[in-house]
């Protein structure tokens, strides 16, 4: 023990990194699952708020939006972030609790929220949020990751897969709408 406390001699930073190396495939693989059910939820989500975006009632919001400085337009996209994440916990704890419908339901509609809004909102204002020194540096790291979670071999195998059944799809679409044609008339 050192004299000047009750701590026992330890290498600096062998607690840290023992435990480090032992959480951080935790950590990793818990990060991953939830990025990809966030991504699989855009994936389904995006045509939507496409949509949504489109439509004339958001064209005085998007002109609003666009007047403003980076430091308000990076409040405006965190706001639904800050509102909607907590609500998904709660659905995960009343499915934890039993309440499996009604948790499916908040857990539903708050990521569909979240994903939707913060997706549109940070598209109207990713220019000006670029331009503040931090945001442009984890945004950066963050492309930077999933450019390289894409190029792993399973990623693409499943969307060499995505593709495949996508094809699949149109041509059993397809043959069904001739077939329809066919006997129709």
């Amino acid at each position: 023990m050192s004299e000047s406390s009750n701590t026992p001699d330890i290498p600096p930073g062998a607690p840290r990194s023992w435990i480090g190396r032992l959480l951080r495939p935790v950590v990793t693989l818990a990060a991953l699952v939830y990025f990809l059910i966030d991504a699989l939820v855009y994936w389904i989500v995006r045509p939507l708020a496409r949509w949504v975006g489109a439509l004339p009632v958001f064209a005085g919001f998007a002109r609003w939006l666009s007047g403003l400085a980076p430091y308000p337009a990076l409040l405006v996209v965190l706001l639904p972030l800050v509102l909607l994440e907590p609500a998904k916990w709660a659905g995960a704890w009343l499915l934890a609790s039993g309440q499996t419908t009604t948790g499916l339901v908040v857990l539903t509609v708050a990521e569909l929220l979240k994903i939707t809004l913060v997706e549109r909102l940070f598209h109207l204002t990713r220019d000006r949020l670029m331009t503040i020194g931090w945001v442009a540096w984890i945004l950066n790291r963050v492309s930077g990751w999933l450019a390289w979670f894409k190029d792993l071999p399973p990623c693409r195998a499943a969307r060499r897969l995505v593709v495949r059944i996508k094809d699949t799809a149109r041509t059993a679409a397809g043959a069904v709408r001739r077939w329809a044609r066919a006997v129709l008339g």
